[in-house]
């Protein structure tokens, strides 16, 4: 019998979080399993441009999705773009002719097996797993087919009862039915309920319940087909952990009182906050400027470090990208009021901020900690060597017998 592999994706959930007492199911599986103890998200730490590094196993400069904004050339001006909305692709395609610059696990196995995700966070980090229909992938805003045959909706809410319903569905269609050499489910919880409660509350503990439930559910699966000779490698994990939100700063505000107005009405700078983190994009003409105020930028007390040139490189943007900078938001040690330390300055956008709550995206000592286990049904045992998210899919496609080149991470499978 052919290989099987399943990749669940909790969304928002830091190594932190994983403990007998928050996380028990978690806890347990991680002793069962290779527990990744070195796990580390990509930059920027967001959902949308981590869905691309996990499918494609390539940092996000490579895989050419930057960030849950993104500033795209359009009509000779930089135009911001949410990579969340259903129509991002389009976008993505007018700007540049394509979607992602390499290929994605869809591609990969569209004729060993086949791919089927099941995702319920934004539409562009669904759609980002599969981004040219070589697959399936099933959504609340919508479904595809492979080439693009459109399908029904996937029936869940934005919620935990959303992905416990995906979930059940997830595992008696796809895993017990349909069988699909990859097979991959995102579920919300509990990165949407955090972006609105405060980390160590009563909603958070309630979150990791949830996306415990559904883990459950898919590993008792994965258990009963392997109980009936299947070969299956399941790896359980999520994409970037959160910190608190402290305070807010406007970019755009902050560039303007510096003399840089024009350049923002002209398009010719732009900032694509990333919520504890923004990259900032410049055409040929705006870029002088933009690198003129980095300095003074560097210095203010939201701003934990601005990176230009090679050490912007060394985070894999290249300047032919329009992204001239990163920026990482200060963080300060001081406890939110059930103990979880650390309050970030984020990157408003134009909308009321909720002070109090988790966010992510930049590169601060919880957000950039995920965890990862591989479970074979019989290795066990502890990987203190370094691993990221671009691990995910060489693990996978290595697991399957295919040909496991092209990625920037390697395999995890057999520690």
């Amino acid at each position: 019998m052919s290989r099987r592999a399943v990749f669940v994706c909790c969304d928002g959930l830091g190594r932190n979080w994983i403990t007998s007492e928050a996380t028990p199911v978690l806890h347990a599986l991680r002793n069962e399993s290779v527990w990744c103890d070195d796990h580390s998200a990509v930059f920027p730490s967001v959902t949308r441009a981590s869905a691309a590094s996990v499918t494609t196993g390539c940092h996000p400069a490579r895989h050419g999705l930057h960030g849950n904004r993104m500033g795209l050339f359009e009509d000779g001006r930089i135009v911001v773009r949410d990579v969340g909305a259903p129509d991002f692709r389009e976008h993505l395609r007018r700007a540049t002719g394509r979607t992602l610059l390499v290929p994605a696990l869809s591609e990969r196995v569209a004729n060993d097996g086949g791919f089927i995700a099941f995702s319920n966070v934004s539409p562009g980090a669904a759609f980002f797993l599969d981004p040219d229909a070589h697959g399936y992938v099933y959504h609340r805003s919508g479904s595809h087919a492979p080439g693009a045959q459109p399908l029904d909706a996937l029936p869940v809410s934005h919620d935990a009862a959303g992905d416990w319903a995906m979930t059940e569905r997830f595992c008696a269609e796809v895993l017990e039915d349909r069988k699909p050499a990859l097979a991959l489910m995102w579920i919300c919880d509990p990165d949407h309920t955090l972006h609105g409660v405060p980390l160590g509350s009563p909603a958070h503990a309630e979150a990791l319940a949830g996306a415990e439930r559904c883990v459950t559910e898919v590993v008792r699966t994965v258990e009963r087909l392997r109980a009936a000779g299947e070969e299956i490698l399941l790896l359980v994990g999520s994409d970037h952990g959160q910190e608190t939100i402290g305070a807010a700063v406007s970019l755009e505000d902050w560039l303007a009182e510096r003399g840089l107005w024009k350049q923002l009405e002209a398009g010719d700078v732009a900032v694509a906050g990333q919520g504890t983190a923004a990259l900032l994009y410049a055409t040929a003409r705006g870029r002088p400027a933009l690198l003129g105020v980095i300095d003074a930028m560097s210095r203010e007390p939201w701003a934990d470090g601005v990176l230009v040139g090679e050490a912007l490189a060394s985070q894999g943007f290249a300047a032919e990208g329009g992204v001239v900078a990163a920026v990482n938001m200060a963080r300060r040690p001081d406890a939110n009021r059930h103990g979880v330390p650390g309050k970030r300055w984020v990157v408003s956008e134009g909308k009321p901020v909720p002070v109090g709550s988790g966010q992510h995206g930049g590169w601060g000592p919880d957000e950039t900690r995920p965890f990862l286990m591989v479970n074979d049904g019989s290795t066990v045992g502890v990987r203190s060597q370094p691993s990221s998210l671009v691990d995910i899919a060489p693990t996978l496609i290595a697991y399957l017998g295919l040909p496991a080149t092209g990625f920037d991470g390697g395999s995890l499978h057999g520690m």
